[in-house]
């Protein structure tokens, strides 16, 4: 090969690569927030507990300086006992599922406290399978509903089951040398469930009104309040450049939400590239967000974390986001979330009310 044709072969390498490599998605921290590790929520629909005690780690990284791991089995076998009694006092009329939402965390919290990780009875603390448990579990509750069995030890046989693939829910415990209730270890991390608010935004309602949303897994009727979404994306904003994480939940999905490529984008035009590159991102209002929740293109289907913000290499911004899939795909665990995706795909975020600010509207 003489000499020009090597200095062309080297001139066509060089530019495939700068190519290649200015089209590849690069993200650049812009604010990012103390949080805890990546946990894997495996083959369970548990999202909305790992999002939100993960978002509760932060809290009390936040105000104590307290670096904890949640066990979000506690708080699981708590909501299914909840759960429990609502599908039969209601007859069978009702949502039973492992699905449920950052509220329910917060009811915990208020009525029985948390627990670390670290002393729970659960076999294995690392793999979670729920499958077989909720045939189980359902499979009883229709039973005591179709005999009409409702005697008083069904609730101690249900949470006996729960104790076997869950753990056993302690009354005490003792960690670091020292002895708590579950009520006073929240204490202890600072954390009080009335400091916390949820935020949603649909025009089928009033704006700044609460009301409860209609989603399926709000089966305890937890009451959002409405606000416009320009508010609901600037106090997301002014919540994570003052050092707030916040507990979102939408749906994820969109074709553009990939957990392998560690994106969620809405583009202006449907090309598979638009996972590989920055692109233009299609214009969202408060009438296109309302109409793919009425249509169900946008539901509730998983919760995640937001620790931080970043911007790719042509300066568009993102939120970090931090999943409960393992350390999974190119981004390990995270994904980064273009504001264009939460305006569209966010059904609500929870976050503490010092982090929030509305016009006419007083949290307190």
């Amino acid at each position: 090969m003489n000499i020009m044709k090597q200095m062309t072969l080297i001139f066509f390498i060089l530019f495939f690569v700068i190519q290649f490599s200015q089209a590849q998605y690069k993200f650049t921290p812009v604010k990012e927030i103390e949080h805890t590790s990546i946990k894997n929520q495996c083959n369970t629909g548990t999202c909305w507990s790992f999002s939100t005690l993960s978002f509760l780690e932060s809290e009390a990284l936040r105000i104590n300086k307290k670096t904890v791991d949640l066990s979000e089995m506690y708080i699981v076998h708590s909501i299914y006992q909840h759960k429990a009694q609502n599908y039969v006092l209601r007859q069978g009329e009702a949502t039973f599922s492992d699905g449920s939402l950052s509220h329910d965390v917060m009811y915990v919290l208020k009525n029985k406290g948390l627990i670390p990780e670290d002393i729970t009875s659960i076999k294995d603390p690392d793999y979670h399978d729920h499958t077989e448990l909720l045939s189980l579990l359902k499979g009883m509750l229709k039973q005591i509903i179709k005999d009409k069995a409702i005697g008083d030890l069904w609730q101690n046989a249900y949470r006996k089951v729960l104790d076997l693939y869950l753990g056993e829910q302690p009354e005490s415990f003792e960690f670091e040398n020292k002895k708590y209730t579950p009520k006073s270890f929240a204490a202890s991390l600072g954390l009080d469930e009335s400091n916390y608010v949820n935020l949603t935004s649909f025009t089928h309602h009033p704006f700044l009104s609460e009301f409860i949303l209609e989603i399926p897994d709000n089966y305890s009727n937890g009451s959002y309040l409405n606000i416009p979404i320009d508010d609901l994306v600037r106090i997301t904003d002014e919540a994570l450049d003052n050092g707030y994480t916040i507990a979102w939940d939408g749906d994820v999905s969109e074709k553009y939400f990939s957990s392998q490529q560690g994106v969620a984008i809405i583009p202006e035009k449907g090309k598979d590239v638009a996972l590989k590159s920055p692109q233009k991102e299609k214009k969202i209002t408060q009438e296109i967000r309302q109409k793919a929740f009425e249509n169900y293109k946008t539901t509730d289907d998983h919760l995640m974390h937001i620790v931080g913000t970043a911007k790719d290499q042509k300066g568009n911004m993102y939120y970090k986001v931090k999943n409960s899939w393992g350390e999974k795909g190119k981004e390990k665990g995270y994904i980064y979330m273009s504001k264009t995706y939460f305006k569209y795909k966010t059904i609500s975020i929870l976050l503490h009310k010092e982090a929030v600010e509305i016009k006419g509207y007083d949290l307190k």
